[in-house]
């Protein structure tokens, strides 16, 4: 179906939850209000899907409560539903070495793929810059416009620089939460 001139514009919004979650928590001692992320991010477009992507830890650490949120990793989960958003979960990967593993990209990128013909924007929220091949593949072969939502300071410049445009989270209003980092 064709967009009319007087259609609002489909948007399509992929959050890489682990990177936003770290910078937020580590960078900026600041945790997201998805609610408002997905408000300013959509605007007066129409929001078609909002894909979170998530590991999940061990079940023992599942019910651990984190020091600075106060929050276990349901009752985290269950928020960011209630925000709006759809999540994709995995488990996180655990080596024989010890070494562990929570990737998400290839998972994000098939989905934005999968979901681009029904979109005309596609807005990825993160700061990675493993995801400027999927840009250039949105914008160049599918004729998608991308949109990067991330951190300033800690975003990839190949990431800003390969989307249409950037928005800088630490300037939408009320994305940010200010926590307090107990030690």
């Amino acid at each position: 179906m064709a967009k009319t001139k007087h259609q609002p514009e489909r948007v399509g919004i992929f959050v890489d939850i682990q990177n936003l979650y770290h910078s937020a928590k580590n960078i900026h001692h600041s945790r997201v209000n998805y609610k408002e992320l997905i408000r300013n991010l959509v605007g007066r477009r129409q929001l078609i899907r909002a894909l979170a992507y998530v590991v999940k830890s061990d079940t023992v650490l599942e019910s651990t409560v984190s020091r600075t949120t106060g929050r276990t990793e349901a009752s985290f989960f269950e928020a960011l539903e209630k925000s709006g958003l759809e999540l994709r979960v995995k488990d996180l990967q655990v080596f024989g070495s010890g070494a562990k593993k929570a990737d998400w990209d290839v998972g994000l990128a098939v989905d934005a793929i999968r979901l681009a013909p029904s979109l005309d924007v596609v807005i990825l929220v993160t700061g990675d810059g493993d995801f400027v091949p999927l840009i250039e593949y949105l914008r160049f072969g599918l004729s998608r416009r991308v949109e990067v939502a991330g951190f300033k300071g800690s975003s990839s410049s190949r990431l800003k620089d390969a989307a249409d445009s950037f928005k800088n989270l630490e300037a939408l209003p009320r994305v940010l939460k200010k926590i307090d980092i107990k030690r």
